[in-house]
C-alpha cells in the first residue's frame, strides 16, 4: 500500500546501508590508497612524477586505468540490467535481485583488503594491477546493479507528491550514514591506529549488508508477471523496447532523458575522479586534507538535498535541476583555473556537495513522477538505469582518454560540454511538464 511508513523508513534506509560504496569505495579510501600505491611524488614540490600502471602487459596512468576499469563496469550494468529485470518481472522476485547484487557489491567491497599492485617504483618501472583490482570492478556492478531494482520501489511505495520528499530523506541517510563509518574508520586507523587502514573495506561490507537488512525485511515482494516462460531471458529486452516505444510519444519524458544522459555523466564523473584529480594537482594536499574535503561533501550534500527540494517546491522540478547544473558549469571552470592549493579544493567540495545532493534527488524524483500510471515500474527504471549506465561509461572512458592526450585539468574542463548539453536539453522540455506537486 502507498504511503505506508514502515515500508517508506524500510527503503530510505537502504541508501544508509550502501552509500558507504560511493563514499568510501568510490571516493574516499581506496581512491586515495590506489593513487598513493601506484604513483611517485617529488619530495620537494609533492607533485606526481611517475604515474604508470600494468594490467597485463598493458600500460596506463593509473588514474586513466581506473577510469576505464570504472567505466567498463558500467556497460556490464547496462547490458545486463534488461536481462535481469525481465526475469526480475517474470518470476516476481524484486526483491531477490535487489539482494543478489547487494551482496555481491559489499562481498567484493570486503575483498579489496587483498588489493596489492607490485614490482613498480624500481627505476621507474610500472605497477602491475594484476587480479588484485577486479573486486573493485565487481563492487560496481553490485553497487549500480541494486539501484536498478532500489529506485523502481520508489513510485509503488509513494505517491507522486512525495517523491521529492522521500527522496530527499534518502540521499541525507546515505550521506549522513557513510559519514558516521567514514570517521570511525579514520579513528581506528589514522588517530588510534588500531588497524590498517586496508581492513576499511572489510568494514565497508558488513556495514552494507547489515544494515540492508532491515530494508530486504520491509520492502514487499512483487507479483509476478503473466509472460510466456520459453521467452524469460529475451523478457527484459521486450520490455526495454516496449518502454522505449512508449517514452518516444511522451515528449516531455522523452526530452527529460535525454538531458538527464547528459548532465548525470559528468556529475558521476566528477564524484568519482575528484579524488584523483586532487592527489595529482593540488599542490601540498594531505591524506588528511582529502578526507575533511570529502566529509564537507558528503554533510553539505545533506543540506543540498533537502534545501533543493523546498527550492523544487516553488520553482518547479526542472528549474530546480537546471540552476544545479548552471553550478556545476561555474564549478568546472573554477577547478579548472583557480583550484591549486588545498583550502581552495575545500572551497570546491562545499559547493560539490551542495549541488550533487540536489541534484541526484531531484533527477530521481523528477523521472518517478514523469512516468505513466503502470503495474510495470521496475522496466522502466531499467531503462532509466541503461541510459544512465551508458552514459557514466562515456562520461568516465572520455575522462580516462582525455587525460591519456593532455592531462587530467583539461579532462576536468571537458565535462563542462556535457553540462551545457545537458542544460539545452533541458531547456526543451514542455513548460508545463507536471512535475511540480
Amino acid at each position: 500500500m502507498k504511503g505506508d511508513k514502515s515500508t517508506i523508513r524500510g527503503w530510505v534506509f537502504y541508501d544508509w546501508a550502501n552509500s558507504v560504496y560511493p563514499l568510501i569505495i568510490s571516493s574516499a579510501i581506496f581512491p586515495i590508497m590506489f593513487e598513493k600505491l601506484t604513483s611517485i611524488k617529488d619530495e620537494e614540490t609533492g607533485k606526481t612524477v611517475y604515474d604508470t600502471v600494468s594490467f597485463f602487459g598493458m600500460h596506463f596512468k593509473n588514474t586513466e586505468f581506473y577510469a576505464y576499469l570504472v567505466s567498463i563496469s558500467y556497460l556490464v550494468v547496462a547490458f545486463t540490467t534488461p536481462l535481469l529485470s525481465g526475469m526480475a518481472d517474470y518470476s516476481g522476485k524484486k526483491k531477490r535481485f535487489l539482494q543478489f547484487f547487494c551482496f555481491l557489491g559489499a562481498i567484493s567491497s570486503g575483498l579489496l583488503y587483498f588489493f596489492n599492485p607490485s614490482n613498480g617504483g624500481v627505476d621507474y618501472t610500472p605497477y602491475a594491477i594484476g587480479l588484485t583490482i577486479l573486486p573493485l570492478f565487481f563492487a560496481s556492478i553490485g553497487y549500480w546493479g541494486s539501484l536498478v531494482y532500489y529506485n523502481s520501489y520508489l513510485p509503488e511505495i509513494a505517491e507522486p507528491a512525495d517523491h521529492n520528499k522521500i527522496s530527499a530523506r534518502g540521499f541525507s541517510m546515505g550521506y549522513l550514514g557513510s559519514s558516521i563509518l567514514l570517521i570511525i574508520i579514520l579513528v581506528l586507523t589514522q588517530f588510534t591506529k588500531i588497524m590498517p587502514i586496508k581492513y576499511a573495506f572489510p568494514l565497508v561490507g558488513l556495514w552494507w549488508i547489515s544494515f540492508a537488512f532491515y530494508t530486504f525485511r520491509r520492502l514487499p515482494d512483487v507479483t509476478a508477471q503473466k509472460g510466456e516462460k520459453g521467452h524469460l531471458l529475451s523478457s527484459g529486452f521486450r520490455e526495454l523496447k516496449k518502454v522505449w516505444l512508449d517514452i518516444r510519444s511522451r515528449v516531455a519524458l522523452k526530452r527529460y532523458l535525454a538531458s538527464y544522459f547528459m548532465f548525470n555523466m559528468a556529475v558521476q564523473t566528477v564524484m568519482i575522479m575528484a579524488t584523483a584529480f586532487a592527489n595529482k594537482e593540488i599542490v601540498g594536499i594531505k591524506t588528511q586534507d582529502l578526507i575533511v574535503s570529502i566529509l564537507i561533501i558528503q554533510f553539505v550534500g545533506m543540506l543540498g538535498a533537502f534545501l533543493f527540494s523546498k527550492l523544487a517546491s516553488r520553482i518547479g522540478n526542472i528549474k530546480g535541476i537546471a540552476l544545479a547544473i548552471c553550478v556545476w558549469i561555474l564549478l568546472c571552470v573554477y577547478v579548472y583555473f583557480v583550484v591549486y592549493k588545498p583550502w581552495q579544493f575545500y572551497i570546491a567540495a562545499g559547493i560539490v556537495g551542495l549541488v550533487m545532493g540536489g541534484i541526484q534527488s531531484l533527477a530521481r524524483s523528477t523521472y518517478s513522477k514523469m512516468l505513466p500510471e503502470t503495474d510495470d515500474n521496475a522496466s522502466y527504471f531499467s531503462f532509466f538505469d541503461v541510459s544512465e549506465k551508458i552514459g557514466l561509461a562515456i562520461g568516465t572512458f572520455s575522462f580516462g582518454l582525455i587525460e591519456s592526450f593532455a592531462d587530467i585539468r583539461t579532462s576536468v574542463i571537458a565535462l563542462v560540454g556535457f553540462f551545457v548539453i545537458g542544460l539545452l536539453l533541458l531547456f526543451r522540455v514542455p513548460k508545463n511538464t507536471d512535475v511540480d506537486a
